[in-house]
C-alpha cells in the first residue's frame, strides 16, 4: 500500500523537492487523524480569562503587601492579551478581587486579593512549601533520565510548570539540597546556564511502570487505555509490547529503540501533575532525553498510550491512562488546590453574569417592556434562577471548566 501511494505521488509530483513536500503534508495531515476524545478534549480545555486572573494573581503576589494600583495592572493589560479597562476587568470578579481607595477619594484605586482568593493563596503557598521534597524527587528524576545528568535552565523553565516548579524553583531547591544539584555555567552566558545531578539516587530510578508492576506483582508492562472495540489498535498494541522486553528510561542501556523512547515520554508525562505537555516543548529536549526527531509520529503510533490533541492550536501529549474520563485519577496537592482557586473563578463569572442580567431586567422594567409584578424586587433572584435552568448550569461549567498548565 505504501509502494503504491509512493508510485502515484511520483507520477503527480515528478520533482523531488515537490514530492517532498507532498510527504510532509501528509504527515502533518496525520497529526489531526487521531479519533477526538470528548473527555479528554474536555480536560485540556481552558478558559483566556481564568489564564488572566492567574497572572494577576502572580503579579499582586509580586506586589508589597499583596496590593497594586490599577493602573499599574493597566499598562499590563497588553502582555495579558486584554483590552478594555482594567478596572471594569476586576469589578467582574468581586469574589476574587477587592478595589478600594483612601477615605477621601484622594488616592488612585488600588486592588488586592478577596478575603476567600487571599485564603486559597496561602493555601497554594502552604502546600508550594510542604511540596519541595516531591518537587526535588521530580527534578532529580528529569535530570536522572537526561544523557549528562544535566538540563538547560532556560529550557527547563518552559516546562517548570507542568512539574510544579514554582518560579523561585531554584532558590528553593538548590541550596538546600546541595548534595544532589549544583549549577554551572561553562560559557559564562546566561542563556548556558545549566542544573546538574551531583548524586545518583538508586531509589528514584525506578519508573512509574516499574512501580506499578511491582504492585501487581507481575512484569513491567505498557497498559492499553483504549476500548476493546478498538480491535486492531489493541492487536499492534499488544505486538509492540511483546516483541521486546520492557526498558527503563533510567537504564544505562541508552540504545535509542522506540520502546525506550515511548518510555521516557511515558516517564515525563507520570512526572509531571497533569500528565500531559506541550509537545514542541517536548522536542526541545530530544537530545537530553534521547527522544526521536519526529516526536508526533512516535506518539501517534502509540494511540493505546497516547492522547495526541491540537485543541487550541497547541499540539498536546496525554497520558491515557492517568485520566478516568475527563478527571485526573490521581491529583497532588497543588493540583487540588487549583481546582479550588478555579472553582472560585468560576464563581466570580457566574456572579457576574448574574449581576448583569438582573441589570438588563432592570432596563427593561423601566423602559416598559414587559408587565412587573408587585412583588417583583423581591422575586428578581428567584426568578432569575428559575431562568438560569439545570441544563445551562451544566453547559457552563463544562465551558469555564478550566486545567492550569505550564503556559500560566
Amino acid at each position: 500500500m505504501a509502494a503504491l501511494r509512493h508510485a502515484v505521488l511520483r507520477r503527480l509530483f515528478p520533482s523531488p523537492s515537490l514530492l517532498l513536500d507532498s510527504t510532509l503534508l501528509i504527515h502533518r495531515r496525520r497529526l489531526w487523524s487521531m479519533k477526538k476524545d470528548p473527555a479528554l478534549e474536555a480536560a485540556l480545555s481552558r478558559n483566556r480569562r481564568w489564564i488572566v486572573n492567574n497572572q494577576i494573581k502572580n503579579l499582586l503576589l509580586r506586589s508589597p503587601g499583596r496590593t497594586d494600583t490599577v493602573r499599574s495592572l493597566q499598562k499590563k493589560f497588553k502582555t495579558f492579551d486584554l483590552q478594555g479597562r482594567a478596572l471594569n476587568w476586576l469589578r467582574k470578579y468581586p469574589c476574587c478581587f477587592d478595589v478600594f481607595s483612601a477615605p477621601d477619594g484622594g488616592e488612585e484605586p488600588r486592588f488586592t486579593f478577596s478575603k476567600r482568593m487571599a485564603a486559597l493563596v496561602d493555601e497554594e503557598e502552604a502546600a508550594k512549601d510542604a511540596s519541595e521534597p516531591a518537587m526535588a524527587r521530580r527534578l532529580a528524576k528529569l535530570l536522572m533520565l537526561s544523557r549528562d545528568r544535566r538540563l538547560n535552565v532556560v529550557k527547563l523553565n518552559e516546562l517548570k510548570r507542568g512539574f510544579g516548579f514554582p518560579d523561585d524553583y531554584l532558590l528553593r531547591l538548590v541550596p538546600k539540597h546541595p548534595e544532589t544539584f549544583r549549577i554551572v555555567n561553562r560559557t559564562g552566558r546566561r542563556n548556558s546556564m545549566e542544573i546538574e545531578l551531583l548524586d545518583w539516587d538508586p531509589g528514584l530510578a525506578v519508573s512509574a511502570l516499574e512501580a506499578a508492576a511491582v504492585e501487581r506483582g507481575t512484569q513491567p508492562r505498557f497498559v492499553c487505555s483504549l476500548p476493546d472495540t478498538w480491535i486492531k489498535t489493541r492487536e499492534k498494541f499488544d505486538e509492540f509490547n511483546d516483541a521486546t522486553p520492557y526498558v527503563s528510561p533510567y537504564s544505562e542501556n541508552r540504545t535509542e529503540s522506540e520502546k525506550r523512547a515511548v518510555g521516557v515520554v511515558h516517564e515525563i508525562l507520570s512526572l509531571s501533575l497533569w500528565k500531559k505537555a506541550s509537545i514542541l516543548k517536548m522536542e526541545h529536549f530530544k537530545r537530553e532525553f534521547g527522544l526521536p526527531e519526529r516526536l508526533n509520529l512516535l506518539l501517534l503510533r502509540h494511540p493505546c498510550i497516547f492522547y495526541v490533541s491540537n485543541r487550541y492550536k497547541i499540539y498536546t501529549v496525554v497520558l491515557r491512562e492517568a485520566y478516568n474520563g475527563s478527571e485526573l485519577i490521581d491529583k497532588d496537592p497543588l493540583v487540588v488546590v487549583k481546582d479550588k482557586l478555579g472553582e472560585l473563578m468560576q464563581e466570580g463569572v457566574h456572579e457576574y453574569n448574574r449581576r448583569r442580567h438582573l441589570a438588563n431586567l432592570e432596563k427593561k422594567r423601566k423602559r416598559g417592556e414587559f408587565e412587573v409584578r408587585a412583588k417583583e424586587e423581591d422575586d428578581d433572584e428567584d426568578e432569575v434562577l428559575r431562568l438560569d435552568t439545570v441544563e445551562k448550569r451544566e453547559e457552563r461549567k463544562r465551558f469555564y471548566k478550566v486545567l492550569f498548565d505550564e503556559n500560566q
